[in-house]
């Protein structure tokens, strides 16, 4: 017989709001009993109806609500949920590549799907989900008959609940590298092995964004694949791509060369050390881009995570020309706008420039948050100026 789930006295409030997570501390007490990873019913302190979600008692999340009617979640739900989702992209003008579903923001709590052309990643980050992928990958197949379905669910999240990370071929035929197009640049997608489902789909309108501010020698940090790199080089003089993986600068080369870019280079390091030697040098640029991982992910890293945006940025307000451009973010929901914002006020005071406001940006559109759950907008996005 299904969990029912009872919350105790006002806990309800923030969930009836939109919110899908229910914390194991704010339950009064659980009635019946079923498989762990099943569909639970959620209802108020006084046995009002919620929701329904799936359970997992080895999570401080013990249930994920998705389901706020009379539904439930079988093949033809998530047919309609998934179509739902992938309709609002196509709305927004997406066609070849994007995020198809994003988790909570898609009312499909712990679920992430990345559409690279034919290819679709999937990512599981739950006991719920997990234990339903064939049937979602299954669904995937129906609606939209891809070449491959390859799982990326390769994340240190999975511990939490009970859950190995795991890379796999769930469907078809998955090459190692998808091309895609984004701001009419070619790129190759390290599907299997690069950062989280193969690439940053979130920062694509903020790519095109920065090439406003790249018009002389620019450096990029962090640069991953190359996303902001190629996106600088369709105008810049020069750009130097700095990151610490071999791997990643591989891939900018290989980018480079599909896109017969002659005007990047690559530079192998730690981008803190990079950052403080062009500063003890006095090399400077025209603009930088700091587009680091996230460094915290939990509220317990914020105070390191402070410390450590704040000296990539004061560095790196020391080493941009005069008149030029920083190009800042974080992806990290844990240091919020305010505190972001914050960092960098410190940060321009200590360096000893005038930085104005430029633009301020946030994640792409097919990556949308919503208002009742702050975890859904996680990016920040400065433009500033060095006076």
């Amino acid at each position: 017989m299904a969990f029912e789930i009872h919350l105790k006295k006002n806990e309800e409030k923030r969930i009836i709001a939109g919110h899908s997570w229910v914390y194991a501390n704010e339950v009064a007490k659980i009635e019946n009993k079923d498989k762990n990873g099943s569909l639970a019913t959620v209802y108020s302190h006084d046995g009002r109806y919620i929701g329904k979600g799936y359970i997992n008692h080895a999570s401080k999340i013990l249930v994920r609500i998705f389901i706020r009617n009379e539904e439930t979640d079988g093949e033809e739900f998530y047919l309609k949920r998934i179509k739902e989702a992938n309709d609002y992209r196509l709305k927004l003008g997406y066609k070849s590549c994007y995020r198809m579903v994003f988790g909570e923001a898609d009312n499909l709590p712990a679920l992430i799907i990345d559409k690279y052309n034919d290819v679709l990643v999937m990512q599981c980050l739950s006991l719920g989900i997990d234990l339903r992928k064939q049937m979602i990958c299954d669904c995937l197949v129906k609606l939209f008959s891809p070449k491959g379905v390859y799982e990326r669910s390769d994340v240190s999240v999975r511990k939490k609940e009970g859950l190995p990370e795991i890379k796999q071929v769930l469907y078809g035929e998955v090459p190692n590298y998808q091309e895609i197009c984004e701001n009419g640049i070619k790129m190759l997608v390290d599907v299997k092995n690069g950062q989280k489902t193969g690439y940053f789909l979130d920062q694509k309108e903020n790519r095109f964004t920065a090439r406003k501010y790249c018009r002389g020698e620019v450096l990029d940090c962090f640069c991953n694949s190359g996303g902001f790199s190629l996106n600088a080089a369709t105008v810049a003089k020069r750009v130097t791509a700095c990151d610490i993986s071999e791997l990643a600068l591989k891939n900018v080369n290989d980018n480079a060369n599909l896109n017969s870019f002659k005007n990047i280079e690559t530079l192998c390091g730690d981008v803190f050390s990079v950052l403080r030697e062009f500063k003890k040098n006095k090399k400077q640029f025209d603009t930088v881009i700091l587009d680091p991982p996230a460094f915290c992910k939990s509220a317990n890293e914020v105070k390191d995570a402070y410390r450590g945006y704040k000296d990539i940025n004061l560095t790196a307000m020391k080493i941009v020309k005069s008149g030029g451009f920083l190009l800042t973010c974080s992806c990290s929901h844990y240091m919020t706008a305010n505190l972001f914002e914050k960092m960098l006020i410190e940060a321009a005071r200590e360096s000893g420039r005038i930085i104005r406001s430029v633009e301020l940006k946030t994640q792409a559109p097919d990556h949308p948050s919503l208002l009742c759950a702050e975890e859904t907008q996680y990016l920040k996005f400065y433009v500033l100026q060095v006076i």
